[in-house]
């Protein structure tokens, strides 16, 4: 009875030894997170390294350049473009900005009467509904517009108000440009000075798994942020296009944001934007711009697919249905944002807990 007694204790101290282990990993994870927030500047200058790491190393080689020579040339030539680029964006971000709240609620009135035409055409006796439930079906169109115009209306003055506070870009941005600097020039020191403040015990043993992590994740990001720009640019050049064709496109900038952050989102992509735009645009009329949509959208996604396995060099190897529920627990939690960072933690949590997974996370923890 005695041994039965002892034998059972280790086992049930191996069990929360265990859950132990699972809930510190996922504590780690969530403080990770909140502090990535809070470090924004250094998380966008990690990406940036990691995006401009390959330009460095092939000016190393073929101009047979010491590293800190090779990462200053690439280092100015990069804040260069991204200094010009951000100076256009800003003003024409200012610009679209307070033209669209000036006129928004123009747009929703005629999205409005649009809707309700369509309901009106529609034959709704054949299916034999109540006055009641069609009343119910109608203010609920109407509140779901309203709740759409609140969160756009509260969107773009969030945005405007940030793009205007000069103080804080300013801030932001020469923590970023600095940080990359420090990065792309010493990178072999920071890491040095990092295996050197940690525990030989820690570095041996938590080193091999925490590079494989910045590895899978950074590759990850890198690859993410490269698709991103790809669509954005592609989306902003087509809508450029379109409006200085004359078609009904006012805020390209704007609305080519919005195609890039959708198309980050995983299981969605831009034509979770572009597809409802052409049929709302061929519902009022506008054949050609909802024409030209789908053209840009058809070629948006066919780039996409040439250029995603060469960037994407491995499968991430979660199912989707994971990466939903994923994408769903970090809306819930955090808003919009917590859809794009809701599948990187996940990411995180799959390469941290992989042996788990592989047997089973409930057979491991529980296994004797």
């Amino acid at each position: 009875m005695v041994i039965f007694l002892i034998i059972d204790m280790g086992y049930w101290s191996k069990v929360l030894r265990r859950l132990l282990i699972l809930f510190t990993t996922m504590l780690g994870v969530y403080l990770v997170f909140k502090l990535s927030i809070f470090y924004i500047p250094f998380l966008i200058a990690f990406i940036l390294s990691l995006i401009i790491e390959p330009i460095i190393k092939f000016m190393m080689k073929k101009a047979n350049l010491k590293r800190k020579t090779s990462s200053i040339i690439v280092f100015i030539i990069v804040i260069g473009i991204i200094a010009g680029i951000c100076t256009w964006g800003i003003a024409t971000l200012i610009s679209e900005i307070s033209n669209l709240l000036e006129g928004l609620n123009g747009y929703f009135d005629k999205t409005s009467t649009l809707i309700n035409n369509i309901i009106n055409n529609i034959d709704f006796d054949r299916f034999k509904l109540s006055d009641d439930v069609m009343n119910v079906v109608q203010s609920s169109i109407w509140e779901f517009l309203g709740t759409i115009s609140e969160w756009v209306k509260n969107g773009l003055t969030k945005l405007m108000s940030f793009v205007t506070s000069i103080p804080t870009i300013a801030i932001y941005s020469v923590i970023t440009v600095l940080s990359l600097y420090f990065i792309c020039t010493d990178k072999i020191y920071m890491l040095d000075q990092l295996e050197h403040h940690f525990p030989k015990m820690w570095v041996k043993k938590i080193g091999v798994h925490l590079r494989d992590l910045i590895k899978t994740l950074g590759g990850f990001l890198k690859a993410q942020a490269l698709l991103i720009i790809i669509s954005f640019v592609i989306s902003l050049i087509g809508l450029y296009i379109f409006y200085f064709l004359g078609m009904n496109v006012k805020f390209p900038l704007i609305i080519a944001l919005v195609i890039g952050f959708v198309d980050a989102l995983p299981i969605l992509g831009s034509g979770t934007a572009m597809v409802p735009w052409a049929i709302f645009s061929a519902i009022d009329g506008d054949i050609q711009l909802a024409i030209a949509l789908m053209i840009l959208w058809i070629i948006m996604s066919v780039i996409r697919q040439l250029l995603e396995p060469k960037i994407v060099s491995s499968q991430i190897g979660i199912h989707p249905i994971f990466t939903l529920i994923a994408m769903y627990t970090g809306f819930r939690f955090i808003g919009i944002m917590g859809m794009l960072m809701g599948p990187i933690i996940l990411i995180i949590l799959k390469n941290i807990f992989g042996v788990f997974i592989d047997k089973g996370i409930i057979k491991f923890i529980f296994e004797r």
